[in-house]
């Protein structure tokens, strides 16, 4: 019961995040539209998410892809618990990505994911 319940809860905090975003304003349609100018950015050189792109890329390609079928023929349920927590990546990724894009397109600065706070350095 209790794993149930805490299964639920994140799938639901998963879903309201995509939905609602973390924090920002960003809706799914935001969302959608920014990853393919974001891939092109990063394409370009102008966007530094070549990396996490990458990755994302590849968690993608291993979840729909023929060996990801082994540890389920072998494991049953067991292999697919590493395709919900790799599509569970893949969504809080994503999620991350287009709002740190979308900051970036907006010209909002944000070194190392947090603020910038005007000041002084003694």
């Amino acid at each position: 019961m209790g794993r149930t319940l805490r299964r639920t809860a994140a799938f639901t905090a998963l879903w309201k995040a995509l939905i609602t975003g973390n924090g920002s304003n960003a809706s799914l349609a935001d969302r959608l539209g920014a990853m393919p100018r974001m891939v092109v950015a990063t394409l370009r050189g102008r966007y530094d998410g070549l990396g996490r792109i990458m990755a994302m890329a590849a968690a993608t390609l291993y979840v729909v892809s023929p060996v990801d079928m082994v540890p389920e023929a072998f494991l049953l349920v067991l292999g697919l618990a590493d395709d919900v927590i790799i599509v569970s990546w893949i969504a809080g990724a994503l999620i991350s990505e287009t709002d740190r894009f979308l900051m970036w397109e907006n010209g909002v600065k944000t070194p190392m994911g947090g603020p910038v706070i005007d000041g002084d350095v003694a």
